[in-house]
């Protein structure tokens, strides 16, 4: 599949459900989505579009947390990013573990590190911090570490 195919396969596919559009250096895709919608779109791009998982990260933001689902198109060079805004008083999002196994460490490790739930994660187990770290303290969180 060439690149425009795919890209314009993804815009037909998500279409009014893509907040934002982005092309930052010419190879990497930004695309703003609703977190109802990142299921769905995940699911299409590394199941039907044939994209590599890359990551998922999560940034804490003064407005929202924002977390990125990134995928590569190897053959074209080109790597898209799925971003979802959540609300820092409904810090959640379906987990994507479900359909890309691949995800489920990293999910476990936003979920420690910034408080982030993953609905229906199939293993939302703690995984890096202390069996003692207090409930509900999350080391990434700004509020976090401006008291430091």
């Amino acid at each position: 599949m060439v690149q425009q195919d795919v890209i314009k396969e993804l815009k037909e596919k998500l279409g009014k459900k893509i907040l934002k559009w982005e092309e930052k250096p010419p190879k990497r895709y930004y695309l703003t989505i609703p977190r109802e919608d990142i299921l769905e779109a995940a699911n299409f791009i590394f199941k039907k579009q044939g994209a590599r998982f890359i990551i998922e990260s999560g940034v804490d933001t003064p407005r929202a947390m924002e977390i990125l689902y990134h995928f590569s198109f190897d053959e074209l060079n080109k790597i898209v990013t799925l971003k979802v805004l959540l609300p820092k008083d409904r810090c959640e999002v379906e987990s994507i573990a479900p359909v890309i196994p691949g995800a489920s460490w990293i999910e476990r490790e936003i979920a420690e590190l910034l408080g982030v739930k993953f609905l229906n994660h199939p293993d939302p187990r703690r995984l890096l911090l202390a069996e003692d770290w207090p409930e509900g303290e999350f080391p990434l969180r700004q509020e976090v570490r401006e008291n430091q």
